[in-house]
């Protein structure tokens, strides 16, 4: 696993010391989950995600704009190769997350096992924005600014060995996750 940034490396670090343990123990199963955006709340509304201060994720700043919390989002770079010219993410409902965790832990076997948890499609900041504009009916104003230095334009899993070996698929989309973030915003 290559890494780009200290949050990745932490990860990697966990990894190598789980697989380290499982070649110890033959017995000892390792299921590693990797995944890049959870995006959303349950739809009760009731859990989700609270940052404090200025958020680093993208969701969180989108509804604390939407809220009038903050003035604009900033959107870094529009001069990717993808779609709409901004980053293209692999966004997956924490839900849907918590069912692969779930999958995993009823799927575990001795060994190591290495399973990427997503939709295995990408979808742009823009989209992103636009779709939840659209479901919530809220402007979310928002700034084009330079690229962040490390990101990347396009980041997406392959999901193939987990709907294989888990039998595990995200089932919600981008509408349910914008609905479902915006109504833990407002509860």
């Amino acid at each position: 696993m290559e890494t780009t940034n200290p949050y990745g490396e932490t990860k990697a670090m966990s990894e190598r010391i789980l697989k380290d343990t499982a070649k110890a123990n033959e017995d000892f199963g390792v299921s590693l989950l990797r995944y890049f955006n959870p995006v959303g709340a349950h739809e009760s509304g009731l859990i989700g995600e609270d940052p404090n201060g200025i958020p680093n994720n993208l969701m969180p700043f989108i509804t604390k704009v939407g809220k009038g919390e903050l003035d604009k989002l900033y959107i870094f770079g529009n001069d990717y190769d993808t779609v709409d010219g901004t980053g293209v993410r692999d966004y997956i409902h924490v839900v849907d997350l918590a069912e692969g965790h779930v999958a995993a832990l009823e799927n575990l076997n001795p060994g190591i096992n290495i399973y990427n948890l997503g939709t295995g499609k990408g979808t742009s900041v823009l989209e992103m924005v636009d779709a939840f504009k659209k479901v919530n009916k809220v402007d979310v104003p928002y700034e084009i600014v330079q690229r962040r230095k490390g990101d990347i334009a396009k980041s997406f899993a392959d999901v193939s060995k987990a709907e294989k070996d888990l039998k595990w698929k995200a089932k919600r989309g981008i509408e349910e996750m914008v609905r479902d973030a915006w109504r833990f915003e407002n509860s």
